[in-house]
């Protein structure tokens, strides 16, 4: 079952379906999962580093349904190049909260498509009536994806201790808010 495209302003937030993305990820071959497409991946994205593919593909394995939540490829749409990923973490939990990841290329930083990605992301997932609360973590190091989700309003809500990242910073806002910000 595909997931249809969110479009942005400048953005593609394109799924990766579950047979593909577990080719990928055993494969590091994205020829499956571009067939067919009109996007290139000349950058690697998730192919050389496989960021959140290692914890999505073996949730897909166990459930396929749960792969409408997982990656997409953040293409750019004048030129049509893959220049990140996003995927939440999971289905939205029992208290209805959703958390988010997102790798931008580090030759795309600082233009904004990481807050364009995650409001496209944000925008589609509140639509689901389960969803209320929208969670991001995040390195207490890493500044520039602070001031990211605090430009839209979050809520610092403590610190958690990641099993392989490390003290994070949890960020959190309703769906609800979110909504009324109009992101």
């Amino acid at each position: 079952m595909e997931s249809p495209v969110i479009f942005t302003r400048r953005l593609e937030l394109h799924h990766i379906e579950a047979d593909d993305l577990i080719f990928l990820f055993e494969n590091r071959d994205d020829t499956q999962a571009l067939r067919g497409k009109d996007f290139l991946n000349p950058y690697r994205v998730l192919v050389d580093f496989q960021g959140p593919l290692a914890w999505r593909v073996p949730q897909v394995k166990e459930d396929p349904r749960l792969n409408k939540w997982f990656v997409r490829w953040i293409v750019q749409a004048d030129t049509r190049e893959i220049i990140g990923s996003t995927s939440f973490h999971g289905r939205p939990d029992e208290d209805g909260m959703l958390e988010i990841g997102l790798g931008i290329e580090s030759a795309f930083h600082r233009m904004g498509y990481g807050h364009e990605a995650l409001a496209g992301m944000w925008n589609w997932a509140i639509l689901d009536p389960v969803v209320s609360t929208l969670r991001y973590t995040v390195s207490p190091e890493n500044i520039a994806s602070i001031g990211l989700v605090k430009s839209f309003g979050f809520t610092y809500m403590g610190q958690q201790i990641d099993d392989i990242d490390g003290p994070e910073d949890i960020y959190e806002m309703s769906a609800i808010d979110f909504r009324n910000g109009r992101f």
